[in-house]
């Protein structure tokens, strides 16, 4: 009997039709994708050939790419008892099991012949992989449902994209990381929407474009964001884990088509450039009431109804401690400032920019929603909604309550937001619905990880400090 079949992971019509397709499409390779705990898809390349027997009993991955960092370094020490997790079954780097999702299966319109699918990660005795973020919005997803609820979302993304000048490929270039490109800009920016600056973005984007619509990814428009070289993509809203897969099929897609044609695209927030913005990913929810169909968000008589209500109430009590998904970064904290267009405090108004939380509709509008603006566009999207749909279904069952709008959000009083992903860490490490939701095992490890980032760049010097110190003293 298969993996698959003695775990009842897969419908076997659904593994069925996916390796019709293969054939009808002439796939002749197939990418297997693992999205890891910072949302960067690791995986393996197959001959089509091997399709079936991947899709039954799965590949082998190295369960060390669990406890990697963002500099691709092994965090914990897996030679030691229990891999450093207490899990005998991840001690000596031993392998995970990948299975893939056969409802994710795409060909992909850039690299010929390739098929590829979303996996999802199993110890060999058919356990769940301990920290696989897909997995853990799985189960957020279930418990709503559970609750008679349905998540939506929808995404606004922005990110940078440059001319590729040199890509710093002289192996004294190579490392852990290795050297940034050098990059160009394909715009001057501050032109706000102006049809000018699209025109000269256009041949760049069209070839984006193309693709990401090849994928069938819902995409609704494409804007110039204020910034130079700074575009914006937003998508319909979908329900369940749509929107996260999609996020990760999109970052990917367009780092990889970018590179093909010569540019280099970033999904970091802030890269240090002269003159550039920030990038932020605005992050559309609702919930629908899964019996009826229904917005749980529609209010009779004014724009909220008494669920939204509480499930803002959720989200700002702990918005703090979400900070920590939603800006996974250190550079993501750049982006927090007063009279910005970003938030720098906890708090909700009613279609204004300035506030976290942005209540959008009208009385009685089946598209009302809550845009939540804080993340970063770097953000693992399985913990930035998983910890979304946590917090705000506590706020709906504990009633809470996210006092009135605020027209003035830079002048409001509320928690501020953290200032540094240090803090926002210490603020997640003391949240216990966090830890009650995620469990104390997965808030340790993730917090051990973005530490180990935070102590690497504590350890380097930096320009700021070489040019503040070196001649004055």
């Amino acid at each position: 009997m298969s993996f698959v079949a003695r775990h009842s992971l897969s419908d076997a019509a659904h593994r069925a039709e996916v390796l019709r397709e293969i054939e009808v499409r002439g796939v002749e390779m197939l990418r297997l994708a693992f999205p890891d705990q910072h949302g960067i898809l690791r995986g393996k390349t197959l001959v089509a050939a091997e399709a079936r027997s991947a899709m039954e009993n799965g590949v082998a991955l190295t369960s060390t790419l669990l406890l990697k960092d963002t500099s691709h370094r092994t965090v914990f020490p897996v030679w030691s008892a229990g891999g450093g997790l207490g899990d005998a079954a991840l001690q000596g780097a031993a392998d995970l099991v990948l299975i893939p999702d056969p409802s994710t299966f795409k060909v992909l319109p850039w690299a010929p012949h390739t098929g590829w699918m979303l996996c999802d990660a199993y110890m060999p005795d058919g356990r769940v992989a301990p920290f696989a973020t897909r997995a853990m919005l799985a189960r957020e997803l279930a418990r709503a449902e559970a609750k008679g609820f349905e998540l939506i979302t929808g995404l606004e993304v922005e990110f940078h994209l440059f001319k590729l000048l040199d890509p710093k490929l002289a192996p004294s270039d190579a490392g852990q990381p290795g050297t940034p490109p050098d990059v160009a800009l394909l715009t001057q920016g501050y032109n706000y929407l102006t049809e000018l600056r699209y025109d000269q973005l256009d041949p760049a984007v069209e070839i984006l474009r193309r693709e990401v619509q090849a994928l069938g990814l819902p995409l609704r428009s494409i804007e110039v964001e204020f910034g130079p070289s700074q575009v914006e993509f937003t998508f319909s809203a979908l329900p369940g884990m749509g929107s996260a897969d999609m996020m990760v099929l999109f970052r990917s897609a367009v780092k990889q088509v970018a590179r093909r044609h010569g540019y280099h695209a970033t999904f970091m927030c802030r890269p240090r450039i002269p003159q550039v913005m920030s990038s932020g990913w605005h992050l559309h929810q609702s919930m629908k009431h899964t019996a009826s169909g229904r917005n749980a968000f529609v209010g009779e008589g004014e724009l909220l109804s008494g669920t939204a209500k509480h499930y803002l109430g959720g989200l700002l009590r702990h918005a703090r401690a979400a900070a920590a998904f939603a800006t996974p970064t250190l550079n993501g904290y750049r982006r927090y400032r007063s009279h910005s267009l970003a938030p720098d405090r906890a708090i909700w108004g009613i279609d204004n920019r300035g506030v976290m939380l942005r209540a959008l509709g009208t009385p009685g509008d089946p598209a009302t929603r809550i845009e939540n603006r804080v993340g970063e566009p770097a953000a693992n999207p399985y913990l930035y909604i998983a910890s979304q749909l946590a917090f705000g279904m506590a706020g709906i069952e504990e009633g809470l309550d996210p006092g009135p709008s605020a027209d003035a959000p830079y002048d409001t009083e509320a928690p501020m937001l953290p200032r540094s992903l240090a803090e926002a860490l210490d603020a997640l490490d003391a949240d216990t619905l966090a830890r009650a939701s995620f469990g104390d095992g997965f808030i340790d490890y993730y917090l051990r990880i973005k530490r180990a980032e935070i102590a690497r760049f504590e350890a380097e010097v930096s320009e700021w400090e070489h040019r503040e110190y070196f001649e004055l003293f």
